[in-house]
């Protein structure tokens, strides 16, 4: 009978040399999720722009063929094709390989132009040259002495981006949209989920209301709540036509706020500020 020759165990030091080889190979991969990074967020863009989710959406087949969809939407079918590889393989978008077409997901439906949970109004003002350039900006605002070193974006701008908003009338309307599409789906889920908060509540100032969206799904859901749809005088000059109920009132809220029962406040980041007032 042959006796198998033993195996030797590895030393601890061969052992420690062999994990950091791995560490440092895995490095090597994960390395290149920063380096292109940001190609997710360009790639969701694309779709966005071309309307994908829309000519999917209104196709009267629950999915489409790749000649159809670029026909649709007017492309170079090779080229849409690898945008569309990206996204099925992001999970937005399903390729369904029996027939070679693609479908909707829940998640490619938030792409939508004017879908009623529509994430993609926020999703082209944060891709904008104007919102991704703060980012840039960020170590120098790290690296600042002093406490009141200026925001990212005033340094990549020369002014906050509420002044920036002002004089830019296009970027001012791409913020309302953006939050205007984040209130129809935050409003109604708390609407339903939090009644007991609007009990008693007659009249409701928005503080920072944008177009008067947030506003207008309360009054739905509570019928008689009165709002008052408050924000910088530049954007309720262009808000929605007010409606039975809502009112708009432009004004300063650190140096103000009309007074009502309730003051609704979403994604405020100064709130703490302005609540005595």
């Amino acid at each position: 009978m042959t006796l198998e020759k033993p195996v030797a165990e590895p030393t601890p030091t061969a052992q420690v040399a062999g994990d950091e080889d791995d560490e440092e190979a895995k490095a090597g991969v994960d390395i290149w999720k920063y380096i292109l990074g940001f190609t997710e967020m360009a790639v969701v863009k694309c779709a966005i722009d071309l309307g994908i989710a829309d000519a999917i959406e209104s196709h009267p087949d629950p999915s489409i063929s790749l000649s159809q969809l670029s026909s649709k939407l007017g492309c170079c079918p090779s080229s849409l094709r690898r945008i569309l590889r990206f996204l099925v393989h992001r999970k937005i978008f399903r390729h369904l390989a029996d027939t070679n077409t693609y479908s909707q997901t829940p998640l490619s439906r938030l792409l939508l132009a004017r879908g009623e949970k529509s994430m993609a109004a926020l999703i082209l003002l944060e891709t904008t040259p104007v919102m991704l350039a703060p980012w840039l900006k960020l170590s120098s605002h790290v690296s600042a002495t002093a406490a009141t070193a200026p925001p990212p974006f005033m340094v990549a701008h020369g002014d906050d981006i509420w002044v920036y908003s002002e004089a830019n009338p296009g970027h001012s309307r791409l913020i309302d949209e953006a939050m205007a599409c984040d209130a129809r789906v935050a409003v109604p889920a708390l609407a339903e989920d939090c009644p007991e908060v609007f009990e008693g509540v007659l009249t409701m100032v928005d503080v920072g209301g944008g177009n008067g969206t947030t506003l207008r799904l309360l009054r739905k859901a509570f019928p008689w709540i009165r709002g008052i749809n408050f924000d910088l005088p530049h954007v309720v000059s262009v808000a929605l036509p007010p409606c039975e109920g809502v009112e708009h009132a432009g004004g300063d809220m650190f140096e103000g706020v009309p007074k009502a029962d309730a003051a609704f406040l979403k994604a405020a980041f100064y709130c703490y500020k302005i609540v005595p007032r």
